[in-house]
């Protein structure tokens, strides 16, 4: 079994006498530590299996599992728990708390972990050491996202989902966020997740889902991930 399993997934929403099925027969796995990019247009889908995957949505049929685990079928309380304990989030855009420094906004993440790791020595891992007293407003934007990357891995979660977390950098920070988030499925042994438009970064995931239309177009698998680094887009 495979520690995440999605197995037809609908996501249906109501306009008025119209079904949008944003998620439509949705089956597919991911395995533990694995490094996976889902890639498609906008309007895809991607988000959306994101946030169902996360526990910020739920679908309406279909299973979806990890670690053994329905996560469909989670109480609301269990549901809290996921996300809080288990599931780390980095998103486009950083949503760092502004008055606070790099490394209170990393202690802020770790107060309701469980098993939350060192603030200080997970932004040295990202590359802040020397950053850690700066505010959000004195960091650069790809200093920012480090900082949303390092305050999700503080928690320690077994699942980091990632949306789009280079639509806001330039090419070359772009590149060094992609290396971390590789770094970390390689290192950790964490399940990294990315979701994106950029068909030209899947060489360097281990699992790459193609959607189109809310739909699985193709599932590939990649026995040799190339570093970021040698990647051109």
């Amino acid at each position: 079994m495979s520690f995440i399993e999605f197995d037809s997934v609908y996501k249906r929403y109501q306009m008025g006498e119209v079904t949008i099925n944003a998620a439509d027969n949705v089956t597919f796995q991911i395995e533990q530590g694995e490094f996976c990019i889902v890639v498609g247009p906008s309007g895809a889908g991607k988000t959306t299996v994101l946030n169902m995957l996360g526990g910020m949505d739920g679908c309406s049929d279909g299973s979806i599992q990890v670690d053994n685990e329905l996560v469909n079928e989670f109480t609301r309380k269990r549901l809290i728990e996921y996300r809080r304990y288990e599931v780390g989030f980095v998103f486009q855009f950083y949503n760092l708390v502004q008055n606070l420094t790099a490394l209170e906004n990393v202690e802020l993440a770790t107060q309701i972990g469980k098993k939350a790791l060192n603030p200080r020595k997970v932004l040295e891992r990202v590359g802040l050491g020397e950053r850690l007293n700066n505010f959000p407003a004195q960091l650069s934007g790809g200093e920012q996202q480090r900082v949303s990357i390092a305050r999700a891995l503080a928690k320690n979660p077994k699942l980091l989902l990632c949306d789009e977390p280079t639509g806001a950098l330039d090419y070359n920070t772009g590149k060094q966020i992609l290396k971390l988030l590789q770094d970390t499925a390689r290192e950790t042994g964490m399940t990294v997740i990315v979701i994106t438009h950029n068909q030209a970064i899947t060489p360097m995931a281990n699992r790459i889902i193609t959607m189109r239309s809310g739909r699985i177009h193709r599932i590939a698998l990649n026995n040799r991930p190339m570093p970021v680094e040698k990647i051109e887009w």
